[in-house]
């Protein structure tokens, strides 16, 4: 079995990233993302800071904007528009979720098709089901960079994508249909998922439900990609998911937790050809992705 790691693949995106970056800067242009960040969400905050991080080490100028969490609709919306029409701006990301009272679709509809390297504007999330897209969600273009990188052949191949979110199932699909997959897309709601999953010879994992599938829910030889991330503190799931690992008991120990994937790793792993670990699959492609699609927007934007 192969164990499908991020942190190579990053790498070469990364790498590929940095001429286009030192081209634009020998012109005097700095591709800038600026990321919005309402409330105090404590996963959010690190989510931000990693981004914004990422960034300053490719060379691109970051921004975060901190607003509390009892920012009014309207005080939201003047910042977008700020942010929409400053032409040093690239790239714009809206973090989520938002507090309950900021409708989400609203403002991820406000936020310049141009400017939207998340890839969640309509006329953004249409040019993909069209097959000509601008900016793909970061995390099934990752995926796609890692299945390309790792050799899956996806062309004729049964593809399996469980979850249906904006962010991640949908996009994923229409990926996958791009690369001459069929595609069946289950959720929550799908009767016999075991069934439906095992005739997948790619699956595709993004529910957030920590360890779903189990060596039921694959075929043999299939290539599974788990996008879960789950927080477990309950120590006999732990040892159940992860047996004789000391390593995840020290953690769990350590931290009060550890991160488990949608895939209940260890009976899955004897019986595909390949799976991402949880962490470190896809997680390292999401933010290299968001890189490129910033570095995107400034090269279509600035010519």
């Amino acid at each position: 079995m192969q164990t499908m790691e991020g942190k190579p693949v990053a790498d070469v995106l990364r790498q590929r990233l940095e001429g286009q970056v030192a081209a634009l800067r020998e012109r005097g242009i700095v591709p800038s993302l600026h990321a919005i960040l309402v409330g105090d969400d404590p996963a959010s905050a690190v989510y931000v800071r990693a981004k914004a991080k990422a960034c300053q080490e490719l060379g691109l100028a970051a921004q975060t904007h901190r607003l509390p969490a009892h920012t009014s609709a309207d005080e939201l919306a003047d910042l977008i528009d700020r942010l929409n029409h400053d032409p040093q701006v690239d790239g714009i990301l809206l973090q989520l979720p938002l507090p309950a009272h900021l409708p989400t679709a609203r403002f991820l509809a406000q936020i310049a098709p141009e400017k939207d390297v998340d890839g969640f504007h309509p006329e953004n999330v249409g040019l993909l089901w069209q097959g000509r897209p601008r900016f793909v969600p970061c995390t099934p273009a990752g995926i796609m960079e890692l299945l390309r990188f790792y050799g899956v052949t996806l062309e004729g191949k049964r593809a399996v994508v469980v979850g249906r979110s904006d962010i991640v199932g949908k996009p994923m699909a229409a990926l996958l249909l791009q690369a001459n997959a069929t595609v069946t897309v289950a959720h929550s709601r799908t009767p016999d998922l075991a069934q439906v999953c095992r005739q997948g010879q790619v699956v595709v994992a993004a529910v957030g439900r920590p360890a779903l599938l189990g060596a039921a829910h694959v075929q043999p030889g299939a290539v599974v990609v788990d996008v879960g991330v789950n927080r477990v503190e309950d120590r006999t799931l732990v040892e159940r998911l992860f047996p004789g690992d000391g390593e995840r008991l020290r953690e769990l120990n350590t931290k009060g937790y550890t991160l488990v994937g949608d895939v209940a790793f260890g009976e899955v792993a004897p019986v595909v050809a390949a799976l991402t670990p949880v962490p470190g699959g896809v997680g390292p492609l999401t933010i290299a992705q968001l890189l490129a699609n910033t570095v995107k927007a400034c090269l279509l934007r600035r010519g």
